[in-house]
């Protein structure tokens, strides 16, 4: 199991004096100027102070960053907690209601806006983005993020901080050497899969690594790119469910088709596997966030730079145009059980700011995607990662967001358990969403 699931939380407090310990890229972070933050602020009246900030493990980089940099401009220090990616919502909403108040930040998955609002753990910031909208600037983040990650019902619980969706990377020097080429339609994908491993003979690469490992995050990631390429959506137009749709169905068995040929094994296979096997040259392709690329083409981490490319997702079905899955994707939201929600609102106006979110975008490690179109068509973005850039505008013309309703994470822990009972052999594909159908019916009553 990936330690992105397993390890404990452990605060890390951020001090001026570990900030001038820290490395050259960080102390960029202040250098980038006091943008998005008030004048209380900036005349450091927190000074002194400390914030608690509940952040997912793979955002432990760029949280300590950020911390420092905050440090650095405010005086203020930010104590980093990790925890893992299925935890956030159960931590958080067990210590606002607990009484225990430890944390001011939350770094939480948006498909779980909903129940944090309704269970009273997210603070409806609203009115706090109307009076700084100056400093805030909400026009510049991507349309097809903003309200997605933000708003329920008419009010708005944080801000946009990491914008995910998925596209194809591949082994182009893997490819040559099969004599296969990029694929775009999930027919021709499970086609390069089973070449690739069909000719890998012994210790040769396998055609994809499929992320199946049975948390709504990753393996739902994977339905979800085939059932966005298929066409098919979460709800009928009437609000029903629709995962007993024929799109629905095609998208299950698309992930069937291919199991058997992609890196052992997919119900193993988290951020943790995927990511080192396709830098090593394992795998020839990985549906993964657009941030893959900066891993890619650093040498200090990967054995394929100047050998990968990146391009669509594939269709499939009646689909013509490549949709995008808005997997993942995290806000920062202001804990309703913070003492201190003034200074929380302070750094989260930092951490999503563009100028910090622009440095973050351009340094390698930090896991962030862009939520700005400044950032998104920004020609530093575009230096640092042109591949990268070119595949996330185009992600972003049109994506398929998963549902915040409050029942959402119930509704994606049915869905990934019938996967997994898929992807282990116990029921075919058909079973599986018939199964999910019926789960989530009678979850919505």
């Amino acid at each position: 199991m990936s330690k992105h699931f397993t390890a404990r939380s452990r605060p890390s407090p951020l001090t001026r004096r570990r900030f001038l310990r820290n490395s050259a890229a960080t102390g960029a972070l202040a250098a980038l100027g006091p943008s998005f933050l008030s004048e209380r602020a900036l005349a450091q009246d927190f000074a002194g102070q400390e914030l608690n900030l509940m952040i997912i493990q793979p955002h432990v980089a760029a949280g300590e960053r950020m911390a420092a940099a905050f440090n650095e401009l405010t005086g203020a220090t930010v104590n980093v907690t990790s925890v893992p990616y299925d935890a956030v919502q159960a931590q958080a909403t067990l210590d606002v209601q607990s009484g225990a108040n430890q944390y001011d930040v939350i770094d939480y998955w948006y498909p779980t806006l909903g129940a944090l609002a309704e269970d009273g753990v997210l603070t409806d910031v609203s009115e706090w983005i109307e009076r700084d909208a100056g400093e805030i600037v909400p026009d510049d983040f991507i349309p097809s993020i903003y309200d997605v990650y933000t708003l329920h019902n008419g009010s708005r619980y944080g801000l946009p901080y990491d914008g995910d969706t998925h596209v194809l990377f591949w082994n182009q020097a893997i490819f040559d050497e099969v004599g296969v080429s990029a694929p775009t339609t999930w027919t021709e994908y499970a086609e390069v899969v089973r070449a690739v491993t069909e000719a890998r003979g012994d210790g040769g690469p396998y055609g994809a690594a499929m992320l199946g490992f049975p948390v709504p995050i990753i393996i739902g990631s994977s339905f979800v790119n085939r059932l966005a390429g298929h066409g098919g959506a979460f709800f009928n137009q009437d609000g029903s469910p629709a995962m007993d749709s024929q799109a629905a169905m095609m998208a299950a068995q698309a992930m069937v088709d291919v199991a058997p040929h992609v890196l052992p094994t997919p119900l193993e296979t988290a951020f943790d596997q995927a990511l080192p096997a396709f830098l090593s040259g394992q795998v020839a392709m990985m549906e993964f966030w657009t941030d893959l690329g900066v891993y890619a083409q650093d040498p200090e981490g990967s054995q394929i730079v100047d050998q990968w490319d990146v391009g669509p997702m594939p269709t499939g079905g009646d689909a013509t145009e490549p949709l995008a899955a808005l997997n993942a994707g995290f806000g920062f939201g202001v804990s309703t059980g913070s003492q201190k929600p003034e200074l929380a609102w302070e750094f989260i106006k930092f951490a999503t700011g563009q100028k910090h979110g622009l440095e973050l975008l351009t340094t390698t490690g930090t896991g962030i995607d862009p939520t700005r179109v400044s950032n998104l068509e920004s020609d530093e973005y575009a230096s640092f990662a042109p591949k990268v850039q070119e595949a996330a505008q185009a992600s972003m013309t049109g994506v398929l967001a998963w549902p915040t309703i409050p029942e959402s994470p119930r509704l994606m822990e049915r869905l990934s358990d019938e996967l997994a009972l898929m992807l282990s052999g116990d029921q075919d594909a058909e079973t599986a969403m018939r199964n999910t159908q019926a789960e989530w019916e009678r979850i919505l009553g």
